[in-house]
């Protein structure tokens, strides 16, 4: 008897579909957004997580470096109060979640599961008291760098920048110390963001798998954001030796996929500095700073010019992903609300969700392939993490 396959959206409806980056968040502090409005040229709002089955997301609680110089805890405090009045506000379809059987539990009982994770350890501010507090507020990762170094770990977004100090071999002593702490409180280690030395040495410490909450693969895409496919391996073999390993959730923006549209890019990058240079420098004149979000749209309306590529890269990215490092270590960390237009053609919000899966089922992936992928690897690797943190805690207490 020959066995039926599902359709594509029966599969997709039937997945746990978990998102883990999205920075919604600073549209909920900055804009007084509200999920349940339109999404008025964002990307995520309640609408588009029903059309697209969107069960979890985690949400970015990123600081901008710069300008929250000196003030980074208190601006991080501010995103998660703003994330947990949005909660507050939908209760009747919003849990906040930070456990993998809370994301379950919120799937039975039919409501969006929100989660969030640090993005970016300067937002510790050197003090494993705040990485502490910050996980009792329920962040369950914290990407350990953004763009920037931050003196115990380096960040592929500068690591060729000799004005910048960095680690002599990718993590300090004190870097050491916060992987370890992570593993201990079982919040998940992210290698997002951080230069391929940093990279080595975390995978060398940490006891439970990491995670790539935002990345793609390096082979198709030349960007220092990406993963090699010797890192790809790597974190599909990342935790200790009972470990089934971490997971890569491919990002979804297009220079992170397509070479093209990154040249492209790159080679506007100076007409795009020089602008915010006069932006920045018209607003010193005024005595006025320029607010984060007025830099981020202009630079936006540069790599707006650019062609947005074909939705069919973001399926190469998740494909390659899964034959390099196994069909269990893949998944999907959008960064929707974080890049703009800058998203592949007809990716533009939650609701294009669907689409991976029919993509996927035509090159052949099976339904069980795609759950893993849709959701059911990170769930795996977050449940691995908060038992290799049991473990941690209770041979501590013998």
């Amino acid at each position: 008897m020959t066995e039926i396959t599902p359709a594509p959206a029966e599969v997709h409806c039937s997945a746990l579909v978990i998102d883990t980056h999205a920075d919604t968040s600073q549209r909920f502090l900055d804009e007084s957004f509200d999920l349940a409005a339109p999404r008025d040229g964002g990307d995520l709002n309640l609408e588009s997580i029903r059309a697209g089955n969107l069960a979890a997301e985690f949400f970015a609680i990123f600081v901008e470096p710069t300008r929250y110089q000196g003030q980074f805890a208190h601006r991080a405090f501010e995103l998660i109060d703003a994330l947990k009045q949005q909660v507050a506000k939908h209760s009747d379809q919003i849990v906040f979640v930070t456990s993998a059987d809370g994301i379950l539990a919120a799937r039975r009982e039919g409501k969006f599961a929100a989660l969030m994770g640090i993005e970016g350890g300067h937002a510790i501010e050197g003090s494993l008291g705040l990485l502490r507090l910050y996980y009792e507020l329920g962040a369950r990762y914290m990407t350990l760098t953004w763009n920037n170094s931050n003196g115990w770990a380096d960040s592929s977004g500068d690591i060729d920048d000799s004005t910048v100090p960095h680690t002599d071999d990718g993590l300090s002593d004190f870097g050491a110390e916060v992987i370890r702490e992570m593993n201990r409180l079982g919040m998940l280690v992210d290698i997002s963001h951080v230069s391929d030395r940093t990279f080595h040495r975390v995978l060398d410490l940490s006891r439970a798998p990491v995670i790539a909450s935002h990345s793609s693969a390096r082979a198709l895409c030349n960007s220092p954001r990406n993963l090699t496919d010797e890192m790809i391996r790597a974190v599909a073999a990342s935790g200790g030796p009972r470990s089934q390993g971490g997971v890569v959730m491919v990002n979804f923006y297009s220079a992170f996929l397509s070479q093209h549209y990154l040249d492209a890019l790159n080679a506007i990058h100076p007409e795009m500095d020089r602008a915010v240079d006069a932006l920045t420098a018209e607003a010193a004149t005024a005595g006025q700073p320029v607010p984060w979000a007025e830099i981020h749209q202009l630079k936006l309306s540069y790599a707006n010019r650019i062609p947005r590529p074909p939705f069919s890269l973001l399926i190469d990215h998740i494909d390659h992903t899964a034959k390099t490092g196994g069909i269990d270590h893949v998944g999907i960390g959008s960064d929707f609300d974080g890049v703009g237009r800058q998203l592949p053609l007809g990716m533009d919000s939650p609701a294009d969700l669907p689409k991976i899966t029919e993509a996927l089922m035509a090159r052949g992936y099976s339904a069980s392939d795609c759950a893993k992928i849709l959701g059911g690897n990170l769930l795996r690797v977050f449940g691995e993490a908060e038992q290799i943190s049991r473990e941690i805690q209770s041979a501590g207490r013998a």
